[in-house]
């Protein structure tokens, strides 16, 4: 039996998780919305609105999971990557936490766990699988061997997905966080209204520069010719947007899935919250006879509950790291 108390703090989502076993049994995640006047997150701020919600959220995830801090047999925690002065609020706590107690420290790639957040709950996929992990910051084809063994077999050569759907928000003038806002108002529009310039890369990699650039010169020009082009047809902008972004993320996917002979597929990050993305998903799993894996809203953004389940493979493995440890806002794959 293991208890693991796991924090994750990567970006602005203070959040820690209590896992018995491999079994999530708290998941607590407080939001900061301070960052919603500003279009984007303000690393000083989020740094210190971690130092404010940490311990709240602690003994929070302790009562939802009716454990006793002395019963914890290890900590983990996000060690990157991420904003530097966030994750330094998690891996302080944590070796603190872990001090006090004299318990093992477990130190977890961010990306690793959101790829792992396929194992808190059944289905499961079977090794090797494909991962496409999108978010605001990565965009990756992944093949995962073990839980421990992943190979990055293709990714964004500049921008990511997530954050070309932030952008063209933004461009649209709509409110932060833009992804989701997007997403809102492609289920209302029409998908094939608009066209704009597909990345030509090769192998599995992804580009997303280009495209932004697309949107933006789009609109620019709609913009000189009607003053109202955006409200008028905010609708059909943000589906033609989603469409294109979908449409080259499944591309890239099915070609690895076909070259590389693997049937299993599943997708995570926060950008596998977008519903375009998981209906397009769906769609090609139909066509292809793929066996698909798309997980719970509330794993496919930041969250502490896919830590824990990464901590405990490694738990099992007697994975630990010393009291030295430091935060990496980039960190080795």
């Amino acid at each position: 039996m293991s208890i693991i108390l796991a924090i994750e703090s990567s970006c602005d989502e203070t959040s820690v998780a209590i896992s018995n076993n491999g079994k999530i049994t708290a998941n607590v995640i407080a939001n900061q919305t301070i960052h919603q006047n500003y279009g984007g997150v303000i690393p000083e701020l989020a740094s210190r609105v971690h130092q404010q919600n940490i311990v709240p959220v602690i003994q929070q995830a302790l009562l939802d999971a009716k454990v006793n801090k002395k019963e914890v047999n290890a900590v983990a925690f996000t060690r990157g990557p991420g904003l530097l002065g966030s994750l330094l609020v998690g891996v302080s706590f944590a070796k603190a936490f872990a001090l006090a107690l004299n318990l093992p420290l477990i130190a977890v790639n961010h990306m690793h766990a959101h790829i792992l957040a396929h194992f808190i709950d059944d289905p499961k996929p079977t090794f090797p699988f494909l991962c496409l992990t999108v978010s605001g910051g990565h965009t990756q084809i992944v093949l995962v061997k073990s839980y421990s063994v992943m190979e990055i077999v293709g990714e964004t050569l500049d921008d990511a997905a997530g954050e070309a759907f932030d952008k063209t928000a933004k461009i649209l003038s709509l409110p932060y966080p833009g992804g989701p806002m997007v997403d809102q108002h492609a289920k209302l529009g029409n998908p094939l209204a608009y066209k704009f310039a597909i990345p030509q890369i090769k192998d599995y990699n992804y580009s997303f520069s280009g495209f932004k650039t697309s949107v933006l010169y789009f609109i620019r020009a709609k913009e000189k010719q009607n003053s109202n082009f955006i409200a008028e047809n905010l609708d059909d902008i943000c589906a033609s947007v989603q469409h294109s972004i979908v449409n080259i993320l499944l591309a890239k996917l099915n070609k690895a899935a076909k070259e590389l002979g693997i049937s299993e597929i599943a997708i995570a990050g926060g950008v596998s919250a977008n519903s375009g993305l998981r209906a397009g998903l769906q769609k090609m799993a139909i066509q292809e006879d793929w066996r698909i894996y798309i997980p719970a809203f509330e794993y496919c953004t930041d969250n502490a509950a896919m830590i824990a389940m990464a901590a405990h493979y490694k738990y099992i493995d007697q994975d630990f790291v010393q009291q030295d440890v430091a935060p990496l806002s980039r960190m080795e794959f």
